[in-house]
Protein backbone atom coordinates (compact mmCIF):
# COMPACT_ATOMS: atom_id res chain seq x y z
CA UNK A 1 0.00 0.00 0.00
CA UNK A 2 1.18 3.83 -0.44
CA UNK A 3 0.23 6.64 0.16
CA UNK A 4 1.11 9.66 -2.92
CA UNK A 5 3.38 7.13 -4.50
CA UNK A 6 5.21 6.43 -1.33
CA UNK A 7 5.74 3.13 0.16
CA UNK A 8 4.23 2.79 3.43
CA UNK A 9 6.77 2.79 6.53
CA UNK A 10 7.36 -0.39 8.23
CA UNK A 11 6.65 -0.47 12.13
CA UNK A 12 10.11 -0.42 12.91
CA UNK A 13 10.61 2.94 10.60
CA UNK A 14 7.76 4.61 12.25
CA UNK A 15 8.99 3.73 15.73
CA UNK A 16 12.33 5.20 14.88
CA UNK A 17 11.10 8.05 13.21
CA UNK A 18 9.27 9.31 15.78
CA UNK A 19 11.53 9.26 18.48
CA UNK A 20 13.92 11.03 16.09
CA UNK A 21 11.62 13.72 15.36
CA UNK A 22 11.62 14.17 19.15
CA UNK A 23 15.06 14.24 19.26
CA UNK A 24 15.65 16.76 16.60
CA UNK A 25 12.48 19.14 18.20
CA UNK A 26 13.66 18.60 21.48
CA UNK A 27 17.53 20.07 20.09
CA UNK A 28 16.00 22.51 17.95
CA UNK A 29 14.10 24.01 21.18
CA UNK A 30 17.29 24.15 22.98
CA UNK A 31 19.83 24.97 20.01
CA UNK A 32 17.69 28.37 18.78
CA UNK A 33 17.71 29.81 22.07
CA UNK A 34 20.42 32.60 21.17
CA UNK A 35 18.02 33.88 18.40
CA UNK A 36 16.56 36.73 20.59
CA UNK A 37 17.92 36.37 23.87
CA UNK A 38 19.37 40.13 23.81
CA UNK A 39 15.50 40.81 23.40
CA UNK A 40 14.75 39.12 26.01
CA UNK A 41 16.63 41.52 28.47
CA UNK A 42 16.78 44.44 25.94
CA UNK A 43 15.28 46.84 28.10
CA UNK A 44 18.06 45.72 31.12
CA UNK A 45 20.49 46.05 28.11
CA UNK A 46 19.85 49.78 27.48
CA UNK A 47 19.67 51.22 30.92
CA UNK A 48 23.06 49.46 31.01
CA UNK A 49 24.34 50.78 28.16
CA UNK A 50 22.44 53.45 27.53
CA UNK A 51 20.76 52.44 24.47
CA UNK A 52 18.75 54.36 21.77
CA UNK A 53 15.76 52.59 20.44
CA UNK A 54 17.52 52.28 17.14
CA UNK A 55 20.74 50.84 19.13
CA UNK A 56 18.75 48.31 20.68
CA UNK A 57 17.23 47.16 17.07
CA UNK A 58 20.42 46.55 15.82
CA UNK A 59 21.25 43.97 17.77
CA UNK A 60 18.38 41.74 16.77
CA UNK A 61 19.83 43.11 13.09
CA UNK A 62 22.55 42.01 13.29
CA UNK A 63 21.47 38.19 13.98
CA UNK A 64 19.37 38.86 10.97
CA UNK A 65 22.28 39.96 8.77
CA UNK A 66 24.94 37.34 10.56
CA UNK A 67 22.08 34.19 9.63
CA UNK A 68 21.87 35.51 5.99
CA UNK A 69 25.71 36.22 5.42
CA UNK A 70 26.16 32.26 6.77
CA UNK A 71 23.33 31.47 4.98
CA UNK A 72 24.91 32.52 1.86
CA UNK A 73 28.31 31.18 2.54
CA UNK A 74 26.54 27.71 3.19
CA UNK A 75 24.23 28.32 -0.49
CA UNK A 76 27.44 29.00 -2.55
CA UNK A 77 29.33 26.56 -1.46
CA UNK A 78 26.69 23.97 -1.39
CA UNK A 79 28.07 23.37 2.58
CA UNK A 80 24.53 22.41 3.53
CA UNK A 81 24.95 19.06 1.04
CA UNK A 82 28.69 18.69 1.66
CA UNK A 83 28.68 18.27 5.43
CA UNK A 84 26.41 15.57 7.49
CA UNK A 85 24.05 17.66 9.05
CA UNK A 86 23.75 16.63 12.66
CA UNK A 87 27.53 17.59 12.33
CA UNK A 88 26.95 20.94 10.80
CA UNK A 89 24.68 21.86 13.67
CA UNK A 90 26.38 21.01 16.23
CA UNK A 91 29.21 23.28 15.17
CA UNK A 92 26.70 25.59 14.33
CA UNK A 93 25.47 25.53 17.72
CA UNK A 94 28.71 25.83 19.91
CA UNK A 95 29.92 28.84 17.61
CA UNK A 96 26.57 30.36 18.36
CA UNK A 97 27.23 29.85 22.18
CA UNK A 98 30.55 30.96 21.79
CA UNK A 99 29.54 34.36 20.35
CA UNK A 100 26.46 35.25 22.76
CA UNK A 101 28.52 34.32 25.83
CA UNK A 102 30.34 37.33 24.74
CA UNK A 103 27.23 39.37 24.55
CA UNK A 104 27.38 38.39 28.17
CA UNK A 105 30.74 39.12 28.84
CA UNK A 106 31.12 42.49 26.65
CA UNK A 107 30.91 45.76 28.45
CA UNK A 108 31.01 47.39 24.99
CA UNK A 109 28.26 48.05 22.80
CA UNK A 110 29.92 47.30 19.24
CA UNK A 111 31.50 44.51 20.66
CA UNK A 112 28.41 42.99 21.02
CA UNK A 113 26.64 43.88 17.61
CA UNK A 114 29.76 42.01 16.41
CA UNK A 115 29.02 39.49 18.06
CA UNK A 116 25.46 39.07 17.30
CA UNK A 117 26.15 39.25 13.84
CA UNK A 118 28.47 36.05 14.25
CA UNK A 119 25.45 34.49 16.27
CA UNK A 120 23.55 34.86 13.37
CA UNK A 121 25.70 33.25 10.94
CA UNK A 122 26.30 30.61 13.32
CA UNK A 123 23.01 29.77 13.50
CA UNK A 124 22.24 29.85 9.32
CA UNK A 125 24.33 26.04 10.65
CA UNK A 126 21.81 24.74 12.60
CA UNK A 127 17.94 25.42 11.27
CA UNK A 128 18.80 24.74 7.65
CA UNK A 129 20.27 21.51 8.20
CA UNK A 130 17.92 20.60 11.11
CA UNK A 131 14.61 20.50 8.13
CA UNK A 132 16.98 18.66 6.08
CA UNK A 133 17.93 15.98 9.03
CA UNK A 134 14.18 15.46 9.53
CA UNK A 135 13.18 15.52 6.13
CA UNK A 136 15.51 11.98 5.77
CA UNK A 137 12.97 10.44 7.60
CA UNK A 138 9.80 11.54 5.93
CA UNK A 139 8.25 11.06 3.04
CA UNK A 140 4.83 11.04 3.74
CA UNK A 141 3.38 12.76 6.61
CA UNK A 142 6.55 15.50 6.18
CA UNK A 143 4.05 18.31 6.43
CA UNK A 144 3.69 17.54 10.29
CA UNK A 145 6.94 16.48 10.74
CA UNK A 146 8.54 19.92 9.42
CA UNK A 147 5.69 21.88 11.39
CA UNK A 148 6.98 20.15 14.67
CA UNK A 149 10.56 20.98 14.12
CA UNK A 150 9.07 24.68 13.04
CA UNK A 151 7.15 24.62 16.47
CA UNK A 152 10.20 23.81 17.85
CA UNK A 153 11.69 26.50 16.24
CA UNK A 154 9.51 28.90 17.54
CA UNK A 155 9.48 27.55 21.66
CA UNK A 156 13.45 27.87 21.61
CA UNK A 157 13.35 31.54 20.06
CA UNK A 158 10.63 32.05 22.82
CA UNK A 159 12.93 30.63 25.75
CA UNK A 160 14.68 33.59 26.76
CA UNK A 161 11.76 35.82 27.50
CA UNK A 162 10.66 32.59 29.63
CA UNK A 163 14.24 32.53 31.60
CA UNK A 164 13.57 36.50 32.26
CA UNK A 165 10.00 36.25 33.22
CA UNK A 166 10.25 33.30 35.82
CA UNK A 167 14.07 34.17 36.83
CA UNK A 168 14.24 37.92 37.16
CA UNK A 169 17.89 36.94 36.22
CA UNK A 170 20.44 39.58 35.34
CA UNK A 171 20.91 40.06 31.69
CA UNK A 172 24.47 38.56 31.60
CA UNK A 173 23.09 35.41 33.81
CA UNK A 174 19.93 35.15 31.49
CA UNK A 175 22.82 35.30 28.14
CA UNK A 176 24.94 32.66 29.67
CA UNK A 177 22.42 29.97 30.07
CA UNK A 178 20.99 30.92 26.56
CA UNK A 179 24.39 29.39 25.83
CA UNK A 180 24.37 26.30 27.51
CA UNK A 181 21.05 25.62 26.29
CA UNK A 182 22.54 26.10 22.52
CA UNK A 183 25.25 23.76 22.93
CA UNK A 184 23.26 20.92 24.68
CA UNK A 185 20.99 21.51 22.07
CA UNK A 186 23.98 20.76 19.14
CA UNK A 187 24.96 17.83 21.42
CA UNK A 188 21.43 16.19 21.85
CA UNK A 189 21.42 16.30 17.76
CA UNK A 190 24.86 14.68 16.96
CA UNK A 191 24.64 12.32 20.05
CA UNK A 192 21.13 11.18 19.71
CA UNK A 193 20.30 11.45 16.34
CA UNK A 194 20.43 9.50 13.30
CA UNK A 195 19.82 9.65 9.57
CA UNK A 196 17.27 8.65 7.98
CA UNK A 197 16.36 6.07 5.18
CA UNK A 198 16.11 9.00 2.88
CA UNK A 199 18.88 10.76 3.42
CA UNK A 200 20.81 11.80 0.09
CA UNK A 201 25.35 11.37 -0.25
CA UNK A 202 26.95 14.50 0.66
CA UNK A 203 27.18 16.67 -2.81
CA UNK A 204 30.32 17.64 -4.85
CA UNK A 205 30.18 21.72 -4.99
CA UNK A 206 28.00 22.82 -8.08
CA UNK A 207 27.50 26.41 -8.35
CA UNK A 208 25.25 25.61 -11.22
CA UNK A 209 22.98 24.52 -9.07
CA UNK A 210 21.82 27.23 -8.44
CA UNK A 211 20.68 28.58 -10.82
CA UNK A 212 19.05 25.32 -11.94
CA UNK A 213 17.12 25.91 -8.09
CA UNK A 214 15.77 29.68 -8.56
CA UNK A 215 14.86 28.94 -12.59
CA UNK A 216 11.94 26.44 -11.30
CA UNK A 217 9.04 28.78 -10.52
CA UNK A 218 7.54 26.22 -8.08
CA UNK A 219 10.51 27.00 -6.02
CA UNK A 220 9.98 30.72 -6.68
CA UNK A 221 6.53 30.89 -5.62
CA UNK A 222 7.06 28.90 -2.63
CA UNK A 223 9.13 31.26 -1.74
CA UNK A 224 7.50 34.55 -2.79
CA UNK A 225 5.00 33.12 -0.25
CA UNK A 226 8.01 32.83 2.35
CA UNK A 227 8.90 35.95 2.01
CA UNK A 228 5.87 37.76 2.52
CA UNK A 229 5.64 35.46 5.49
CA UNK A 230 9.07 36.61 6.52
CA UNK A 231 8.01 40.47 6.23
CA UNK A 232 5.87 39.95 8.83
CA UNK A 233 6.84 37.11 11.12
CA UNK A 234 10.67 38.30 12.58
CA UNK A 235 9.21 41.97 13.70
CA UNK A 236 6.53 40.57 15.32
CA UNK A 237 8.60 38.69 17.32
CA UNK A 238 11.45 40.70 17.96
CA UNK A 239 8.71 43.51 19.48
CA UNK A 240 6.49 41.64 21.03
CA UNK A 241 7.82 42.10 24.43
CA UNK A 242 8.59 45.89 24.13
CA UNK A 243 4.72 45.74 22.90
CA UNK A 244 3.38 44.17 26.10
CA UNK A 245 6.03 46.56 28.48
CA UNK A 246 3.90 49.26 26.80
CA UNK A 247 0.72 47.48 27.65
CA UNK A 248 1.38 46.21 31.10
CA UNK A 249 2.99 47.84 34.08
CA UNK A 250 4.82 43.95 35.32
CA UNK A 251 8.11 43.60 33.20
CA UNK A 252 7.50 40.17 34.61
CA UNK A 253 4.58 39.87 33.21
CA UNK A 254 5.32 41.11 29.87
CA UNK A 255 8.12 38.71 29.09
CA UNK A 256 5.35 36.36 30.47
CA UNK A 257 3.34 37.48 27.83
CA UNK A 258 5.77 37.90 25.08
CA UNK A 259 7.05 34.20 25.78
CA UNK A 260 3.41 33.15 25.73
CA UNK A 261 2.78 34.53 22.45
CA UNK A 262 5.47 33.65 20.41
CA UNK A 263 5.35 29.95 21.48
CA UNK A 264 1.52 29.75 20.93
CA UNK A 265 2.62 29.59 17.24
CA UNK A 266 4.55 25.86 17.61
CA UNK A 267 0.53 24.69 17.94
CA UNK A 268 0.02 26.56 14.84
CA UNK A 269 2.94 25.03 12.98
CA UNK A 270 1.84 21.39 14.22
CA UNK A 271 -1.86 22.62 13.17
CA UNK A 272 -0.54 23.22 9.89
CA UNK A 273 1.47 20.55 9.20
CA UNK A 274 -1.57 18.05 9.50
CA UNK A 275 -3.72 20.34 7.50
CA UNK A 276 -1.01 20.38 4.79
CA UNK A 277 -0.84 16.46 4.84
CA UNK A 278 -4.39 16.07 5.15
CA UNK A 279 -5.07 19.10 2.77
CA UNK A 280 -2.64 21.05 0.61
CA UNK A 281 0.46 22.29 1.43
CA UNK A 282 -0.44 25.88 -0.28
CA UNK A 283 -4.04 25.53 1.33
CA UNK A 284 -2.43 25.45 4.74
CA UNK A 285 -0.11 28.31 3.80
CA UNK A 286 -2.89 30.37 2.47
CA UNK A 287 -5.04 29.60 5.40
CA UNK A 288 -1.94 31.08 7.82
CA UNK A 289 -1.10 33.74 6.03
CA UNK A 290 -4.35 35.37 5.57
CA UNK A 291 -5.36 34.70 9.15
CA UNK A 292 -2.25 36.16 10.45
CA UNK A 293 -2.55 38.84 8.19
CA UNK A 294 -6.09 40.14 9.62
CA UNK A 295 -5.02 40.20 13.03
CA UNK A 296 -1.80 42.47 11.68
CA UNK A 297 -4.32 44.43 10.88
CA UNK A 298 -6.14 45.32 14.71
CA UNK A 299 -3.72 43.99 17.66
CA UNK A 300 -1.44 47.27 17.59
CA UNK A 301 -4.55 49.66 17.77
CA UNK A 302 -5.37 46.81 21.04
CA UNK A 303 -2.53 48.19 23.01
CA UNK A 304 -5.52 49.83 25.80
CA UNK A 305 -7.67 47.45 25.22
CA UNK A 306 -8.35 44.91 29.00
CA UNK A 307 -5.49 42.59 29.54
CA UNK A 308 -7.23 39.68 28.42
CA UNK A 309 -8.23 40.86 25.23
CA UNK A 310 -4.81 42.25 24.47
CA UNK A 311 -3.08 39.06 24.99
CA UNK A 312 -5.78 37.11 23.60
CA UNK A 313 -5.38 38.95 20.28
CA UNK A 314 -1.49 38.00 20.35
CA UNK A 315 -2.42 34.42 21.16
CA UNK A 316 -4.20 34.28 17.96
CA UNK A 317 -1.62 36.11 15.98
CA UNK A 318 1.34 34.03 17.32
CA UNK A 319 -0.61 30.99 16.60
CA UNK A 320 -0.98 32.02 12.63
CA UNK A 321 1.94 34.00 12.29
CA UNK A 322 4.77 31.15 12.12
CA UNK A 323 1.93 28.13 10.63
CA UNK A 324 2.68 28.38 7.72
CA UNK A 325 6.62 28.59 7.95
CA UNK A 326 7.01 24.76 7.36
CA UNK A 327 4.63 24.09 4.47
CA UNK A 328 7.39 26.98 1.86
CA UNK A 329 10.36 24.56 3.36
CA UNK A 330 8.22 20.96 2.77
CA UNK A 331 7.20 22.53 -0.96
CA UNK A 332 10.91 23.09 -1.64
CA UNK A 333 11.88 19.54 -0.22
CA UNK A 334 9.33 17.99 -2.25
CA UNK A 335 9.63 20.04 -5.57
CA UNK A 336 13.70 20.37 -5.41
CA UNK A 337 16.23 18.01 -6.73
CA UNK A 338 16.80 15.53 -2.95
CA UNK A 339 20.84 15.93 -3.48
CA UNK A 340 20.12 19.40 -2.90
CA UNK A 341 17.56 20.15 -1.07
CA UNK A 342 19.90 21.76 1.44
CA UNK A 343 21.35 24.22 -0.82
CA UNK A 344 17.59 25.19 -1.84
CA UNK A 345 16.44 25.72 1.50
CA UNK A 346 19.26 27.88 2.40
CA UNK A 347 18.79 30.14 -0.67
CA UNK A 348 15.46 30.45 0.40
CA UNK A 349 16.12 31.76 3.58
CA UNK A 350 18.98 34.12 3.06
CA UNK A 351 16.53 36.16 0.66
CA UNK A 352 13.87 36.02 3.62
CA UNK A 353 15.61 36.98 5.99
CA UNK A 354 17.56 40.00 4.20
CA UNK A 355 13.43 41.02 4.56
CA UNK A 356 12.89 41.09 8.25
CA UNK A 357 15.85 43.86 8.59
CA UNK A 358 13.70 46.70 6.90
CA UNK A 359 10.38 45.62 9.14
CA UNK A 360 12.80 45.09 12.25
CA UNK A 361 13.93 48.72 12.34
CA UNK A 362 10.90 50.23 10.59
CA UNK A 363 8.57 48.98 13.60
CA UNK A 364 10.04 50.98 16.23
CA UNK A 365 9.92 54.07 14.36
CA UNK A 366 6.50 53.87 13.37
CA UNK A 367 5.55 53.10 16.63
CA UNK A 368 7.36 56.29 17.80
CA UNK A 369 6.01 58.44 15.32
CA UNK A 370 2.45 56.74 14.96
CA UNK A 371 1.98 54.26 17.75
CA UNK A 372 1.46 50.52 17.82
CA UNK A 373 -1.34 50.17 15.47
CA UNK A 374 0.31 51.49 12.21
CA UNK A 375 3.91 49.93 13.54
CA UNK A 376 2.02 46.30 13.28
CA UNK A 377 -0.11 47.59 10.33
CA UNK A 378 2.62 47.84 8.43
CA UNK A 379 3.22 43.76 8.83
CA UNK A 380 0.25 42.77 6.76
CA UNK A 381 1.15 43.56 3.41
CA UNK A 382 3.66 40.49 3.35
CA UNK A 383 1.31 37.50 4.31
CA UNK A 384 -1.43 39.31 2.00
CA UNK A 385 1.48 39.00 -0.84
CA UNK A 386 1.99 35.25 0.61
CA UNK A 387 -1.87 34.41 -0.07
CA UNK A 388 -1.40 35.37 -3.39
CA UNK A 389 1.93 33.22 -4.06
CA UNK A 390 0.37 30.05 -2.83
CA UNK A 391 -2.85 30.68 -4.37
CA UNK A 392 -0.61 31.01 -7.84
CA UNK A 393 1.30 27.77 -6.85
CA UNK A 394 -1.75 25.87 -6.12
CA UNK A 395 -2.73 26.62 -9.51
CA UNK A 396 0.81 25.70 -11.07
CA UNK A 397 0.89 22.33 -9.21
CA UNK A 398 -2.56 21.79 -10.45
CA UNK A 399 -1.63 22.07 -14.14
CA UNK A 400 1.34 20.28 -13.88
CA UNK A 401 -0.78 17.11 -12.14
CA UNK A 402 -3.10 17.55 -15.16
CA UNK A 403 -0.55 17.62 -17.78
CA UNK A 404 1.14 14.43 -16.32
CA UNK A 405 -2.38 12.57 -16.06
CA UNK A 406 -3.49 13.96 -19.77
CA UNK A 407 -1.91 12.06 -22.91
CA UNK A 408 0.42 14.71 -24.40
CA UNK A 409 -1.39 16.60 -27.22
CA UNK A 410 -0.37 16.83 -31.00
CA UNK A 411 2.06 20.04 -31.26
CA UNK A 412 0.50 22.91 -32.77
CA UNK A 413 0.96 23.79 -36.57
CA UNK A 414 2.76 26.69 -35.72
CA UNK A 415 4.78 27.75 -32.53
CA UNK A 416 2.72 30.53 -30.25
CA UNK A 417 5.03 33.10 -28.59
CA UNK A 418 4.97 32.85 -24.81
CA UNK A 419 6.03 35.28 -22.49
CA UNK A 420 7.64 34.44 -19.49
CA UNK A 421 8.01 36.12 -16.61
CA UNK A 422 11.36 35.88 -15.21
CA UNK A 423 10.45 36.31 -11.76
CA UNK A 424 6.96 33.80 -10.92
Amino acid sequence: MSVNGAAEPSEAELVARRRQLIVLAAALVLAMSTWFSTAAVLSQLKTAWQLSASAGSWLTIMVQLGFVAGAALSAATNLADRVPPRRLILVGTIGAAAANAVVAMADAYPVAIAARFATGACLAAVYPPSLKAMSSWYRTGRGFALGVMIGALTVGSALPHLINALGGLPWRLTLAIASVFTVLGGLIAERLGADGPYATRGAAFDPSQLRAIVADRRFRLASAGYFGHMWELYAMWAWAAAFYRDAFTSPRLASLAAFAVIAAGAGGSIYAGLLSDRVSRTEAAGRALRSSAAVALVAGFLLDAPAPIVVGAGLVWGFWVVADSAQFSTIVTEVTNAVYVGTALTVQLAIGFTLTVFTIFLVPVVRDSAGWGWAFLLLAPGPLLGAWAMRALERELAAEAETVATPAAAPPLAPTPVFVSPFF
